[in-house]
């Protein structure tokens, strides 16, 4: 196995805190966040990061185990349009609808079809800075296990040369 530089978990910032879920590059989603109380004054980012991890197994109820991942490479990162995909729905009541729209992740990046190895995954991070003083910012983050489908370049994504894929593979 290759060595990463970093856990999974070190990446996203320890794994009770992070949703995972498996999804298509075209998947789009809205989630809506419910902040129990005004966010008047309130900002928020939607930024996302492709990370490919060396292996992922399965618990015996189909459940995602990333104990033995290891970050072996990345795309660049990117900021989601916060007009177009972020909708405050009452701002006395805090919600907010969140779109994940599809397509962060090019079909020209590659995905092996029915993979554990060498894995992209989208990992979509919700920033949001409230309005004391001094303003604090948290992060929630879910994290999508990219699946093949059709359209998509059935290839490993760690040996495509015409992308922006950076390995941080330290040994093999």
């Amino acid at each position: 196995m290759a060595g990463g530089v970093l856990t999974l978990g070190q990446f996203i910032g320890g794994p009770d805190s992070v949703k995972v879920e498996g999804a298509f590059p075209s998947t789009q989603k809205t989630y809506q966040y419910n902040f129990n109380g005004s966010i008047n004054g309130w900002t928020f980012l939607l930024d996302y990061q492709t990370v490919v991890v060396d292996t992922i197994s399965y618990t015996r109820d189909g459940e995602p185990n990333f104990t033995d991942s290891q970050v072996i490479g990345f795309f660049p990162k990117g900021v989601v349009n916060t007009s177009t995909y972020i909708n405050v729905i009452s701002t006395s009541l805090g919600t907010v609808n969140v779109t994940h729209p599809s397509g962060l992740y090019p079909e020209a990046n590659g995905i092996l079809p029915d993979s554990r190895k060498n894995v992209p995954l989208l990992v979509m991070s919700l920033h949001w800075t409230d309005s004391a003083t001094p303003p604090v910012t948290n992060i929630h983050r879910i994290a999508k296990i990219l699946s093949w489908e059709p359209g998509v370049l059935a290839q490993d994504p760690t040996t495509i040369t015409t992308t922006n894929y950076t390995s941080v593979v330290v040994g093999s």
